[in-house]
């Protein structure tokens, strides 16, 4: 299969690129001490189409491949993973949902606000009791006439707080029930919808997760998203495509900590010679290396499937899997090979390092990725 880049990804991943450094850069520290969440970044970013790389032209967005959307998330992330996530979740996830599942009325409204960051968007699956658990989620719509009632807290939502739309799956059957969950549109000035508790993360500081929170949320059926009792078949599509998502996000930061450490490696003088001359050092080097090549050619598989139409779970869960995984063994390694220097927050490895760690949790941990794999093995 060739993966080879062509002239159009290269140009979006150097525009990537030249962005991050100009913008993400200078700032990173600073929005991770103070967790600020940068929207106007992310209104520049919609600036340049990367906040609807999917999206069709005819809906305001950038109509680019999953090859492109991919490289974009490494870029960001190589400087930013924090950046990185929230690019991803904006665009896979809120987006892609309406994107895949919506209807024609609920394209047109939406999809060119949120290609463009004019609105920034919101998923919300996860509750306080149940993550992976999401057939018995507590989070409720109930039908009355024409509307839904949505009663509920969701949490671990990335821009929770600060989103303007959100796509929500709510219980609209009983629990544990088969087809008992639905999708709904929920604009932020809706009364009764309202952001929570802001979480105080170990990485990943300037994307914000927070709780989003349902009072006697009254919405209309036309906010619908699908069929009725359709939405966790939904979530699972896409998530397939999210997974693709956070293994570039994993990839970026595998890079940025390996590219750092080779750059390190090759100026840092002990005995007179640079410690990249030395084995131990060396090695690492050549494994982090290769475990980055293994990544990249397993998101490139999936990203292949996924653009040809094609059965995709297996292979998105594969290279979420590895490339998460990686993502923190090679950040590990990086801390190593700069010392005690790494252990401090002068040197960007410390950053990569924490912010690596989200990749083996979100969307789905390292253990349910192995279980989705070895469903589609055992099959």
């Amino acid at each position: 299969m060739d993966f080879l880049q062509t002239e159009l990804t290269q140009q979006v991943a150097q525009t990537a690129r030249d962005f991050a450094n100009q913008y993400i850069r200078p700032n990173l520290m600073e929005w991770d001490e103070s967790q600020e969440f940068p929207v106007h970044i992310f209104k520049e970013l919609g600036k340049l189409g990367m906040m609807g790389v999917l999206v069709p032209e005819a809906y305001g967005g950038t109509g680019l491949s999953y090859f492109e959307y991919s490289v974009i998330i490494q870029e960001i992330a190589k400087v930013c993973g924090s950046v990185g996530l929230s690019l991803a979740a904006h665009n896979s996830l809120c987006t892609g949902h309406i994107m895949t599942f919506g209807n024609e009325m609920q394209k047109q409204k939406y999809l060119p606000k949120l290609a463009t960051a004019e609105f920034i968007g919101a998923w919300g699956l996860t509750e306080p009791n149940t993550g992976s658990d999401a057939g018995n989620m507590q989070t409720t719509a109930v039908k009355e006439g024409d509307n839904w009632v949505i009663n509920g807290t969701k949490s671990w939502i990335t821009h929770g707080k600060s989103s303007d739309v959100a796509v929500v799956i709510c219980r609209t059957g009983e629990p544990r029930a088969k087809n008992n969950s639905t999708a709904f549109i929920v604009d932020r000035n809706t009364a009764g919808f309202s952001g929570g508790k802001k979480e105080n993360k170990l990485g990943m500081r300037a994307s914000e997760t927070a709780e989003m929170i349902f009072d006697h949320c009254i919405i209309s059926d036309e906010n619908r998203l699908g069929e009725i009792g359709a939405g966790f078949k939904q979530s699972m599509k896409i998530l397939d495509g999210g997974r693709i998502s956070i293994a570039a996000l994993s990839l970026g930061i595998a890079k940025g900590a390996y590219e750092a450490s080779l750059k390190y490696a090759k100026e840092r003088y002990q005995f007179d010679q640079p410690i990249a001359n030395f084995q131990a050092i060396s090695f690492k080097l050549a494994d982090m290396a290769t475990k980055i090549e293994c990544a990249e050619l397993l998101i490139n598989q999936a990203c292949n499937l996924k653009m040809r139409g094609l059965p995709m779970t297996k292979e998105s869960a594969m290279a979420k899997y590895y490339a998460s995984e990686i993502s923190v063994e090679i950040s590990t390694d990086a801390i190593q090979i700069f010392g005690g220097y790494g252990y401090t927050k002068d040197f960007p490895v410390e950053k990569f390092y924490r912010d690596s760690k989200l990749c083996t949790i979100g969307e789905g941990t390292s253990e349910i990725q192995k279980i989705v794999i070895s469903r589609e093995i055992l099959k």
